[in-house]
């Protein structure tokens, strides 16, 4: 565990303590296996201190905003609301990718670590909008809350366009603070220098995975490559890959160890992403924070639709094209699609291809780990968090 520091230590730009990268936030040492039962997102207490590292940015955040006016109150209120609920997966896997580097703990690469959570957070709002979806996380979505607060205060106008633009602002907003963390992070500018391209490239493979996704659903879409595609560049990359490779860019690591986290990277995150799509139609909403089948009603041609698309009869091909996408579509429905996806096999097929690619990672990992490419520390929280990503169990 980290240790804090002393209560004379100056703060630094996010409530943590001033200084470079060699930092306070810890001794930097072996890390020792995950334990059973524990999350491995609590190694290190990491879960903790990117909630804690985000507070001390947002209080930086409402300095800001209020020379602006207290107007502007409510919208940094939606985004701490927004932030708190979190799993901190992508600041774990960046953490984890600098450990793994070689980097030693400290505050500063939590710091920027933490900054990737503000990055999942503008693509969550804006990915609301387009699918206009009505929770997130348990919560309303950001632009059915600001909707709920035009109507509730009688404004002039319409609700829902009111929301709809609160929304992509505070989305946009929230891209910025992501820079804006990241390069005060109290890391060097030669590490933030050469994480920078990495950064930038996963961002606009970010941005164009979401175009992707709204291109499938408008050509109707039910090839099982171009459902994976989406997955890769509008989810997988961003989450896993992306993550590790940017802790290790500022970490100073070479080609060979940069590669390793690749090749462990890329089918962890195709992995999470077809968990999430199995989550969207069989999951509980108590876990994900949506209601049961929403990624039916909205249409989502996502892999497991598409395998199930692949292997259907005529008659279960009618009912999906029939059903799938309508936003009316009641409980009734959504059990009628769960079941031509369980009866043509897509549900199997798509675990298959969540236990495959896991199998893969671990085995790239082991490959870098015997090589001396990944410390061995490190490859134990991450072999940990492959099967917990892949399992939701985080």
């Amino acid at each position: 565990m980290a240790t804090t520091a002393p209560e004379s230590m100056p703060a630094g730009p996010l409530g943590g303590p001033a200084g470079g990268p060699t930092g306070t936030g810890g001794t930097g040492g072996a890390v020792g296996p995950v334990a059973d039962g524990a999350s491995p997102l609590d190694v290190e207490g990491l879960r903790t201190r990117v909630g804690t590292a985000l507070t001390g940015f947002f209080a930086t955040q409402s300095e800001c905003l209020e020379e602006v006016g207290s107007d502007l109150a409510p919208v940094l209120a939606a985004a701490q609301a927004f932030l708190e609920s979190g799993k901190r997966l992508r600041p774990a896997f960046a953490y984890w990718g600098w450990r793994g580097a070689g980097g030693p703990d400290n505050d500063a690469i939590v710091n920027a670590a933490s900054s990737l959570e503000l990055l999942h957070a503008c693509a969550l709002v804006h990915d609301d909008v387009m699918d206009d979806s009505d929770t997130r996380r348990g919560q309303p979505s950001v632009h059915k809350r600001f909707a709920a607060r035009h109507a509730e205060a009688g404004w002039h106008g319409e609700p829902d366009g009111f929301g709809l633009a609160s929304a992509v602002l505070l989305g946009d907003m929230c891209l910025v603070w992501a820079d804006q963390m990241l390069w005060t992070s109290g890391l060097g500018q030669d590490a933030l220098q050469r994480a920078q391209p990495l950064y930038d490239r996963m961002r606009i493979q970010l941005m164009a995975g979401q175009y992707l996704d709204v291109l499938e659903q408008a050509r109707g879409s039910q090839s099982v490559e171009s459902s994976l595609r989406v997955a890769r560049f509008k989810s997988a990359k961003y989450t896993v890959e992306g993550p590790l490779l940017l802790g290790a860019a500022l970490a100073g690591a070479g080609h060979a160890t940069m590669s390793a986290y690749t090749a462990y990277g890329v089918p962890i995150g195709e992995a999470f992403q077809l968990r999430d799509d199995v989550l969207g139609v069989f999951g509980d909403p108590a876990e994900t924070g949506k209601p049961a089948g929403d990624d039916l009603r909205e249409g989502k041609r996502t892999v497991l639709v598409a395998e199930a698309v692949a292997a259907a009869s005529s008659a279960q091909r009618e009912l999906v094209d029939r059903l799938l996408g309508d936003p009316a579509l009641d409980a009734q429905g959504v059990e009628r699609l769960r079941e031509v996806i369980v009866e043509t096999g897509a549900l199997d097929r798509t675990e298959s291809l969540i236990a495959q690619r896991r199998d893969t990672a671990l085995e790239a990992l082991a490959t870098a780990e015997e090589s001396g490419l990944v410390a061995r520390s490190t490859a134990h929280v991450l072999r940990a968090l492959a099967v917990a990503a892949t399992a939701r169990r985080v």
